[in-house]
């Protein structure tokens, strides 16, 4: 080929270039501007766009309590609902009383310990566990976790609570900070866990700590 040819030939493969260019960059913004098949983030039918508004879900907490009150029905959500609370004197060892063997949905409140509403303290409460599984501490050790809530309801009075921690303990140790008196106002709530080891033994304690929400 000649000079000339070269010369003549140079600006074509140019312009084939810049043209194949040219395709790849149309390409390119086709598939960025291509119709989504995520969910959008905005509400469709207005010719101004605007954020989708998330209801927010109303309290169940209709007048929480301003001062401290008896607790005498406590529900938790998925595990039981208006079940009795009885206040119940400590026995001889200085032990908080539980309810009676039979009650297999009732808890018991240490009276007179700390009421709920109180400015600090530990509510202490008790449930029963079942070797059939059929007690409402069962219930609770298969469904009532961090973040979950506790209504606690007295004759003119209710208070919510948010489980905080939920711990399991060994029965042979205890645990101290379930009976504190001061701190932070909170529920603490104990049901026998572990293995049973005959009527009212067992190995573990499971304790569950909620914080007063309003």
């Amino acid at each position: 080929m000649t000079t000339a040819e070269h010369r003549s030939a140079a600006p074509r493969r140019l312009a084939v270039v810049l043209l194949l260019v040219a395709l790849l960059v149309a390409a390119a913004l086709a598939w960025l501007l291509r119709p989504g098949d995520a969910g959008r983030p905005f509400a469709m039918g207005s010719p101004t766009l605007q954020p989708v508004a998330v209801p927010r879900s109303p309290s169940t907490c209709g007048s929480p309590a301003t001062a401290p009150f008896t607790p005498t029905s406590v529900t938790i959500p998925h595990v039981v609902k208006n079940a009795d609370v009885l206040a119940l004197p400590r026995d001889g060892n200085n032990v908080p009383g539980v309810p009676p063997t039979s009650a297999k949905s009732t808890f018991a409140w240490d009276r007179p310990g700390i009421k709920p509403g109180s400015d600090r303290g530990n509510v202490l409460l008790n449930a029963h566990t079942w070797p059939d599984g059929s007690a409402v501490g069962n219930v609770m050790l298969d469904k009532l976790h961090q973040g979950d809530r506790i209504v606690l309801r007295g004759a003119r009075s209710e208070l919510c609570y948010t489980v905080s921690k939920r711990v399991e303990v060994l029965a042979s140790k205890g645990y101290p900070a379930y009976y504190a008196r001061d701190g932070v106002p909170q529920i603490a709530l104990i049901v026998c866990s572990g293995q049973r080891l005959g009527p009212g033994q067992w190995t573990h304690r499971t304790i569950w700590f909620a914080d007063p929400t309003g």
